[in-house]
């Protein structure tokens, strides 16, 4: 289990692999919801998640798989594009300067 700390946040990655649209969707929706506290949000391949991420937004399909990837970061997976708990709780805790145990 890792502990994000909201306030050092600045680089939120959001992971797939289908390619279907919807993380593209997601990544813009966190760049507004973030804007405001200064974080990059950005669109990966979960095969190419940037090493220098603080923190990866995945589904949970591919969660294994941004671990492997990029070990030392920490991962949060979701089931739903929108309005998923896991997400709303992220985005809390940056806009909050919260701690968040995934």
């Amino acid at each position: 289990m890792a502990t994000i700390d909201g306030s050092h946040v600045k680089k939120l990655i959001v992971a797939c692999d289908a390619g279907m649209g919807s993380s593209v969707m997601l990544a813009s929706t966190l760049k507004k919801q973030l804007s405001k506290q200064g974080v990059t949000v950005e669109h990966s391949d979960v095969a190419h998640i940037p090493a220098d991420a603080d923190v990866v937004l995945t589904q949970s399909g591919l969660a294994d798989r941004a671990r492997g990837v990029v070990p030392d970061i920490p991962v949060v997976p979701f089931q739903l594009f929108l309005g998923d708990p896991a997400v709303a709780r992220l985005v809390k805790a940056i806009q909050n300067g919260d701690s968040l145990e995934v």
